[in-house]
């Protein structure tokens, strides 16, 4: 039987994405260092609220609150042992927003990265991590997840270990990497290494991409260098940050605006995706604009990247530089060896903990 997101795309042709769950949280009131996976319990009509906000704003997919739902984040905040409830709290209060509003909508369960460096450069085991997003994978489906939506990874070990993890739970599975350091992953990996990574996996993934990252050109970049080597055979996934991260008083606040990234989803529609949304800084008010923009939009050539700079901003010399040379094709030395069965880990980025701010 075809799985909902695959009869959506078929049924639609492109679909819209929900936009940022920490920034959205922090406006119902979650203070600065909690775990927003907590209030699946402690508070779930504020949870609910968040949900509603973006299938009200026309979201064909909302992602779970659920991003740092493995035992390793939860341990922060001594919640280990409540995994499967936590996730299972999360995917459930999903389901309810969608059954109250009388729409159709895909119940994604995000699930983001442990935070932990992988032996032997650190302490978790390959397996370990497996096993913890496994478990996660299992609450998630115990709550009626549609699909296990792997985001915001670097590293090709922690991609690896995710996919297994999720694969237990037998639902369809998509992923998306951050390519955050000047045009690639903190590991080093390209948006078009991804591309040919993904097809050595089993399951592959329904479907792939890019999120959050450091602005939506560099993304839509990123993006159109991934879609030189799937060449239309793959469903692409765009989910950028809502512009540029900016200091406003004692808060972090983000440059784009509802016109720039109704902008940001023309150009990625015209890149090759079919899955678009918002990552952190992205409220229901731009996702708004950004479902006026798809309804309205008939996919164009593939922009340049001068295109994409005069409307969106600049980008880094490493998305110019892979941008002019076309795919790279290989993955870099360290984490080839990952590819090919080696169980090393790399670094972890920075800001992993958090959930689409």
């Amino acid at each position: 039987m075809t799985d909902k997101l695959t009869r959506f795309l078929d049924q639609r042709g492109t679909l819209l994405v929900d936009g940022a769950t920490g920034t959205n949280l922090f406006a119902l009131g979650l203070q600065t260092g909690d775990s927003p996976e907590l209030w699946n319990a402690d508070h779930p009509e504020r949870v609910k609220q968040h949900y509603r906000s973006f299938v009200d704003a026309g979201s064909d997919i909302i992602l779970t609150n659920s991003f740092g739902g493995t035992s390793r984040r939860l341990m922060l905040h001594g919640g280990q042992e409540r995994v499967r409830e936590l996730n299972r709290r999360a995917a459930e209060l999903a389901h309810e927003v969608v059954a109250e509003s009388g729409r159709e909508v895909v119940v994604a369960g995000s699930m983001g990265p442990t935070g932990d460096i992988f032996q032997p450069l650190g302490a978790l085991a390959y397996e370990d991590g497996v096993a913890a997003f496994a478990e996660q994978a299992r609450g998630l489906a115990e709550g009626g997840a549609d699909v296990l939506w792997i985001e915001t990874i670097s590293s090709v070990d922690e991609l690896k270990a995710a996919v297994e993890g999720a694969s237990v739970a037998g639902l369809p599975i998509t992923t998306t990497l951050s390519f955050d350091t000047n045009g690639r992953t903190m590991m080093g990996v390209t948006p078009d290494q991804l591309s040919s990574l993904v097809q050595t996996f089993d399951p592959k993934p329904v479907a792939y991409g890019a999120n959050c990252g450091v602005g939506a050109s560099e993304l839509i970049v990123a993006l159109k260098n991934m879609g030189e080597v799937a060449a239309g055979r793959d469903v692409l996934i765009a989910k950028s940050n809502c512009g540029i991260p900016e200091w406003s008083g004692d808060q972090i606040v983000y440059s784009g605006t509802p016109e720039l990234m109704a902008d940001y989803t023309r150009l990625a529609i015209d890149c090759g995706a079919r899955i678009i949304g918002g990552c952190c800084g992205t409220t229901p008010e731009h996702i708004r604009a950004m479902r006026q923009a798809m309804d309205t939009h008939t996919r164009r050539a593939a922009p340049s990247v001068d295109t994409i700079v005069a409307q969106l901003g600049e980008i880094s010399t490493g998305a110019q530089d892979q941008a002019q040379r076309g795919p790279l094709g290989e993955l870099p030395e360290s984490e080839a060896a990952s590819v090919s069965g080696k169980r090393r880990r790399g670094r972890r980025r920075a800001s992993s903990d958090a959930p689409n701010f």
